[in-house]
């Protein structure tokens, strides 16, 4: 739970050091996949920087965070309910166009990412798109109070081959900067498919 206390205690904070971050150019990969007027969640939505895009666009968007304080700044911020739920407790069948995962699945646990990305891959529509981003590294480490689940290269697809997770297959993975003025991360992003 120490990641949920971190959130707790610097809402407003990492409110404040992401909203604005340009992630412009990665979205439109994602919603170039998309149909018109489709429906996204936005899961693990942090500000709700991107969820609040994706509605101007013209986008049915649903949203949640497991924080409820960023829950609340980011309501307040996009204009749309912002759910308090984690992950895990994600439960619907074929009703998103679009998953958007931007920096929230790196913080659920290695052993935890198979049953979630199934939770995923049940609440995407057949041919949806999923997008992920993980921080560039491997394994799980602690860092300032929050849990980080690091990845490679490759390493999300043959997550699905090991772990028997039917459905899905990445059809883009690519590299990138981080785009905050402070950071130097390198970033994984997939963009991953529902076949069937």
């Amino acid at each position: 739970m120490s990641t949920q206390h971190y959130y707790q205690r610097n809402a407003q904070q990492f409110f404040e050091s992401t909203v604005a971050v340009d992630m412009a150019e990665i979205r439109d990969r994602f919603t170039a996949l998309l149909p018109a007027h489709g429906s996204v969640l936005d899961a693990g939505c942090g500000s709700g920087r991107d969820a609040k895009a994706f509605a101007e666009q013209g986008f049915q968007v649903e949203a949640f965070d497991a924080s409820p304080e960023l829950a609340e700044l980011a309501s307040q911020h996009s204009g749309l309910p912002v759910k308090v739920m984690r992950f895990q407790e994600l439960d619907v069948s074929a009703r998103y166009d679009g998953i958007w995962c931007c920096a929230s699945l790196l913080h659920v646990s290695r052993a935890e990412l198979p049953g979630v990305f199934r939770r995923l891959a049940q609440a995407l529509k057949a041919g949806g798109v999923l997008y992920a981003s993980f921080k560039y590294g491997q394994g799980e480490r602690e860092d300032n109070g929050r849990v980080f689940t690091d990845m490679r290269e490759g390493k999300i697809a043959g997550m699905f081959t090991d772990n028997e997770i039917a459905g899905l297959r990445v059809v883009q993975e690519w590299m990138s900067e981080d785009r905050r003025p402070d950071r130097n991360d390198r970033w994984v992003n997939v963009i991953i498919e529902k076949i069937g």
